[in-house]
């Protein structure tokens, strides 16, 4: 049985595996995630600039809470390095009790 909508995934995505690696570090050792998931390579094909773009991307998921979002948003901001990074948010409408708890019990929000 599901928990409270509390869970979120965050994506957000960069140009190398060692920027990718280093966000998700960063997030998780500071407990604004419970983990982060590291997918690659992925292309991206996106507007920028009044142009067409297309780049080889990381995708990096993270596990956190509703409590932590302003904290991992503003982490992710300010390491990041693109201009406007993507940082996008899912709530997690269904998962295991157990999981749950444990995102709830590896997040610390500030």
């Amino acid at each position: 049985m599901a928990q409270a909508l509390t869970a979120l995934t965050v994506l957000t995505t960069t140009d190398s595996a060692e920027k990718a690696e280093a966000l998700a570090r960063g997030a998780v050792e500071s407990r604004l995630a419970a983990c982060a998931q590291i997918s690659a390579p992925v292309t991206s094909v996106y507007h920028w600039k009044n142009a067409i773009e297309t780049a080889e991307e990381w995708q990096v998921l993270f596990k956190t809470t509703e409590a932590c979002y302003a904290a991992l948003e503003a982490h992710l901001t300010a390491a990041h390095d693109y201009e406007t990074p993507e940082i996008i948010a899912t709530p997690v409408a269904r998962g295991s009790a157990g999981y749950l708890a444990w995102i709830d019990a590896e997040t610390v929000a500030p």
